[in-house]
């Protein structure tokens, strides 16, 4: 017999992802325990002014006493005022403590973020992980500042306004109570569905912010192509399920809000029917009849709110889930508890790489394998092979983007797992072919990895990268470049991205064809200032052309993820026809590989 589904157990994960997020309202506490002691007051003094009108209606005004009615109604307007106080202050701190909440929580995704490896961001779309940092957030400290708030408060509210209408007159008071009832069953049939309703927004959100980033960084190529329409009815088409989605979330929360509205204004009316009969048998005084309506409108809006809380908690537990999805997914590529201290001054740079294998997540067959070569401190080894034979894979492995899956690195006999990554990067440098600059200054890209880089030295790393147009731009080398370094050409991308290579005078330089954009001109040129930089530098050197592999001491062929051939340019050239074959190969075979 097949097993029945466990529909509560996706409400359980999410109740549960969003109580582990408690611990972010610790150092709020102080603020919170003020926020519910001003809540609670407010409340306190707002259910004290109907029982102040009893005694209005029953005491000054039956017997006509103007003194008597002064006194009680400057209480009643000392109790407005109270309240009106503490609900400025408690809404102040709510505002106070929510935005800390949430920049908190933040800060630790986004850190989070960095610390996980390239692997998991391979898998991720950024679109998802954006509406986890964003919008989930959003939706998290509206609920923790507020929907959690007056959840307790209009709770605590009905639990005393029903005793205090008990006390009243208790057969009304249990007809009020008893209203309990079909509010318990309608939010129990409501978040339910609502749970569900809300996670697919969330996701067809995430889904949507995808689509639109991956539009605007790949709109060339869209115009390009002529393929705006097609991709405007993608958009269109995922906008509209998300409208749907949230027109059918709308629709739950309408059912559950008219519903809500009906039980209490359904005992209202019993309440006024038979409190009326009670005043007639002089079972109530008018001024207790008053101070019983009047307490019963002040649950009005904690029922019809039951909605709106259940819905921001049901949302809240949903992004919460999403957001614990990502924080969750531990980093693989940390430290070690014994990780050793690396004393830049002192790395000679001799690479060795052990019976190195390696394969992506996901991949049936591995991309290395078998991978048994060494680079000798100062030595510059070419990486030479078709495309898809695992060329940057292999040099991504150096400042350990990616694992090995089997055998091992060393930097001068230390396994490279067991340095610690910060100073294993900061003897690293690195340039890639698609070179990625940031929405900020070309002096903040420049020194990224060197942020305490002096003018001379940016100048001097600029001149080497034959980078010298930075100082035609607006503002030279204080000019934003715009995201992504679109507004440069892709020359001009990679001659940045080789500067901010080298200015960290690394003590292994990994480059990745970082000269595959140049024209034949500015590509001499860089070169004939590369050959000064590996001067002692021990470099890794990813080729296509063969006049990027004079620059290199020995090449190593690269042939369906192992090295077939290890050898000068000469050597390979006169005695490997592999070699020869991908040298002189145009076309996809001079394409960066993965």
């Amino acid at each position: 017999m097949d097993a029945v589904p466990d529909r509560s157990a996706p409400r359980r994960r999410a109740v549960h992802n969003l109580w582990r997020l408690r611990r972010y309202l610790r150092p709020y506490l102080g603020q919170l325990g003020w926020l519910l002691a001003a809540a609670a007051a407010a409340t306190g003094a707002g259910i004290a002014i109907p029982l102040v009108i009893a005694e209005v209606v029953d005491g000054p005004v039956a017997a006509g006493d103007p003194a008597g009615l002064l006194l009680l109604g400057g209480l009643a307007l000392l109790l407005g005022v109270v309240e009106a106080v503490l609900i400025f202050i408690r809404r102040w701190t709510q505002s106070a403590s929510s935005i800390g909440m949430e920049g908190t929580i933040r800060d630790d995704i986004y850190t989070h973020l960095q610390r996980l490896p390239v692997t998991f961001h391979d898998q991720w779309q950024s679109g998802q992980l954006l509406s986890r940092a964003i919008s989930d957030l959003s939706v998290i400290r509206r609920f923790l500042s507020f929907g959690l708030l007056f959840l307790i408060l209009n709770s605590a509210t009905y639990l005393t306004v029903v005793a205090l209408l008990l006390h009243l007159y208790w057969p009304l008071g249990l007809v009020v109570a008893a209203s309990a009832v079909p509010l318990y069953l309608f939010s129990r049939q409501f978040t339910h569905a609502y749970l569900r309703v809300s996670r697919r927004m969330q996701d067809q959100q995430g889904d949507l912010a995808t689509l639109v980033e991956e539009s605007a960084q790949g709109l060339r190529t869209i115009i390009s192509f002529g393929r705006a329409p097609y991709l405007t009815a993608r958009f269109t088409g995922l906008a509209r399920e998300l409208h749907d989605t949230a027109v059918g979330k709308g629709r739950l929360l309408a059912h559950a809000s008219a519903r809500y509205d009906l039980v209490p204004n359904a005992s209202l009316a019993v309440v006024l029917v038979v409190g009326a009969v009670a005043v007639a048998d002089q079972q109530l005084t008018i001024g207790q009849l008053v101070a019983f309506v009047t307490l019963q409108l002040m649950l009005i809006w904690p029922i019809k709110s039951l909605g709106w809380i259940i819905s921001h908690a049901q949302e809240a537990m949903t992004a919460a889930d999403r957001i614990q999805e990502v924080l969750d997914t531990p980093p693989s590529i940390v430290d070690r508890p014994e990780a050793v201290r690396l004393r830049v001054g002192e790395v000679r740079g001799e690479l060795r790489f052990d019976n190195v294998t390696f394969g992506y997540p996901g991949t049936p067959e591995p991309v290395l394998r078998g991978i048994d070569l060494t680079v000798r401190p100062g030595e510059t080894l070419a990486i030479a092979g078709l495309t898809g034979s695992g060329k940057t894979s292999l040099v991504s492995l150096v400042p350990r983007l990616y694992d090995v899956t089997g055998g091992r690195i060393t930097l001068d006999g230390h396994d490279l797992r067991d340095l610690r990554l910060d100073e294993l990067r900061r003897c690293v440098g690195v340039a890639f072919e698609d070179p990625t600059l940031f929405s900020m200054s070309v002096r903040e890209n420049l020194t990224l990895g060197r942020p305490d880089a002096t003018d001379a030295e940016v100048h001097a790393a600029v001149r080497l990268a034959q980078a010298d147009f930075v100082h035609d731009l607006p503002w030279g080398l204080r000019t934003r470049i715009g995201e992504q370094g679109l507004s440069l050409s892709g020359g001009q991308r990679q001659r940045l991205a080789l500067a901010r290579a080298v200015l960290g005078r690394p003590r292994v330089l990994v480059l990745d064809d970082p000269l595959s954009a140049l024209d034949v001109h500015t590509e001499a040129l860089v070169e004939q200032a590369l050959r000064r930089v590996l001067i002692g530098t021990t470099a890794l050197l990813v080729v296509h052309r063969p006049s990027t592999v004079a620059l290199a001491d020995r090449v190593a062929l690269l042939d369906a993820g192992r090295i077939t051939a290890v050898g000068t340019h000469t050597e390979l050239l006169a005695t490997v026809p592999a070699y020869r074959a991908v040298l002189s190969a145009d076309g996809p075979g001079l394409v960066r590989s993965r």
